[in-house]
């Protein structure tokens, strides 16, 4: 490795980061390697809201009109919801369209929305601000993604739908330019990557139609635009979510939201608190990953952001039940890519960059983006032609509809944070008022990992010693996650060559789950920990699908 940078130096992520593997992503139906394989009509790869609502919607459409379509639902956690996190918050638009004959009390969320405060923090006082009229929430639901997930999966399920949990998606198959299914991640490996006494090869699938519901950055998405050459008016952007659930002594009675402190002033981002029951309580931090100081570290400025006393005086003499990390694209409406759609596949929810970073809001743009995929494939299946000038109707649906309405309004506000958090907030307000108008063209961002990082000393919250009470370390925080990663798994991540000190550094503050740390001068790579939040597949190594049922075992995420 290279000689350290002195504090104040610079130095830019992306280039220390691997590009992406596409001669691995991407085989030629019919490649060596695959043990069994099968036959679909349908398959998608992501059990999400995106993925389900899509399998539900496919489903529903054959059952009146009276047509059998096989439908398979990959999923790489090993039971439903396992790998879902999220606030949340949740629009029920889409829900009511799914299960029209269902009332709200049937559905699966927690309580409606009724009290809601918003704070600017500083260290230790809390301003209440109006609440911003993106964020207001009434009508919505306070809920848990694994909870919605779960209950997902089983309408699916009693709809025919096929789901196979424990199967990452590792490589897209095409015939030529077109998708024709996926193989999935061999299990029971070495470390050396030699077969293990309980390998298993990997299983090819292929289908009429592949819907890529992986998430945020999946990995297949990202090959599949970059091999098509699919272009943005801007970059996807990301920002990191931390998340923890507490029961409590003190209940809570509204939602709160902050902004602030402890992020220092370029940082954008701010943190959430929601009552799930009386005494449990979800709440996290979530930060944009274009910020410049190197030695900022997301799981610190949240264990710190529970010293003040807005979430002290609800979490003292509780207890902390889980823990999880996640990212979130932020790009907005100039970051969707120009198509999701192809010969044979389309891209869904957090994969395309459906979320709406003013309001807090991407299950029910997810959602929606499911049926509309649905009923493109079933348009497509039933007449014989899965061409991308078919499932094109897919886009058609999209950009005629709500979702790209309510990202196109907002689409400037999240990329106006680029300038700091203050001249950023009054563009943002310029930006409401004017409903989107101002300032009148795009406002162009560079990818995170183009962004500068700055080496700093490195007095961040990091430097906190976590008490195990009110705050914890990151090793602690991965036992909370539920983390089932066997010790002997090969690694699933890819790292750039020669990284120099500063930027392993760089990694292990990006981390929140202590995979990076720094060991005399060398970065040293504890792969078992990760939660499969994907920070630094943005900003350096690369993040590739493990064997099925790895990583966390969310609950109520």
């Amino acid at each position: 490795m290279a000689e350290g940078a002195e504090s104040g130096e610079r130095f830019v992520p992306a280039q220390y980061q691997p590009p992406l593997p596409l001669d691995r992503l991407i085989l030629q139906e019919g490649a060596a390697g695959a043990g069994d394989r099968m036959e679909l009509d349908v398959l998608i790869v992501g059990a999400g809201p995106a993925g389900l609502a899509c399998a539900i919607e496919v489903a529903n459409l054959a059952q009146r009109r009276g047509t059998e379509i096989n439908v398979g639902v990959l999923e790489k956690a090993e039971a439903l919801g396992e790998h879902s996190l999220s606030g949340a918050i949740v629009n029920p638009r889409p829900f009511r369209e799914l299960f029209p004959d269902l009332p709200d009390a049937e559905l699966p969320f927690r309580r409606p929305v009724g009290k809601e405060a918003v704070y600017v923090l500083t260290p230790g006082s809390a301003l209440r601000l109006p609440t911003p009229p993106t964020m207001h929430n009434r009508g919505n639901y306070v809920a848990s993604l694994c909870e919605i997930v779960r209950w997902l999966g089983a309408k699916a399920e009693a709809l025919g739908v096929n789901v196979f949990t424990g199967f990452p998606a590792a490589h897209l198959l095409a015939q030529g330019r077109r998708v024709v299914g996926v193989r999935t991640a061999a299990s029971g490996l070495n470390r050396d990557g030699t077969p293990g006494s309980s390998f298993q090869a990997p299983n090819d699938l292929s289908a009429r139609v592949v819907a890529l519901a992986e998430g945020t950055r999946g990995l297949l998405a990202q090959a599949w635009l970059e091999w098509e050459r699919v272009s943005s008016r801007n970059p996807q952007i990301f920002a990191l979510g931390v998340k923890e659930i507490w029961e409590t002594k003190q209940p809570l009675d509204r939602v709160v939201h902050t902004l602030g402190w402890p992020l220092p002033n370029d940082a954008f981002g701010g943190s959430f608190m929601y009552p799930l029951e009386p005494n449990l309580v979800a709440l996290g931090l979530v930060v944009g990953l274009d910020y410049q100081d190197a030695a900022l570290d997301v799981h610190g400025a949240f264990q710190r952001m529970k010293l003040h006393p807005l979430f002290r005086r609800v979490l003292e003499g509780g207890e902390m039940l889980e823990w999880g990390a996640k990212t979130i694209p932020e790009g907005g409406f100039y970051a969707l890519p120009e198509r999701r759609s192809g010969d044979g596949v389309v891209l869904l929810g957090d994969a395309a960059g459906f979320v709406d970073v003013p309001s807090l809001k991407g299950i029910h743009y997810a959602m929606q983006s499911g049926i509309f995929a649905a009923r493109a494939i079933f348009q497509a299946l039933t007449s014989g032609d899965a061409s991308a000038t078919r499932l094109a109707e897919y886009d058609r649906l999209v950009n005629s509809s709500y979702i790209a309405h309510d990202l196109h309004r907002t689409r400037n506000m999240r990329l106006a944070f680029k300038d700091g958090f203050y001249r950023g907030g009054l563009k943002a307000a310029l930006m409401t008022v004017t409903g989107g108008r101002f300032p009148g063209g795009k406002i162009t961002v560079a990818a995170d990992a183009n962004v500068e990082r700055r080496v700093t000393a490195g007095l961040r919250p990091g430097s906190m010693v976590p008490d195990g009470k009110l705050t914890f370390s990151k090793v602690d925080a991965v036992f909370k996650s539920g983390n089932a990663t066997r010790d002997t798994i090969p690694t699933h991540l890819v790292i750039g060559r020669d990284v120099p000190p500063e930027v392993a550094a760089f990694y292990s503050h990006v981390c929140p789950a202590g995979v990076y740390e720094v060991a005399e001068g060398t970065l040293r790579v504890n792969a078992p920990n990760c939660v499969d939040c994907k920070a630094t597949d943005v900003l350096g190594p690369r993040w590739t699908p493990r064997e099925g049922g790895s990583g966390t075992k969310y609950k109520r995420m």
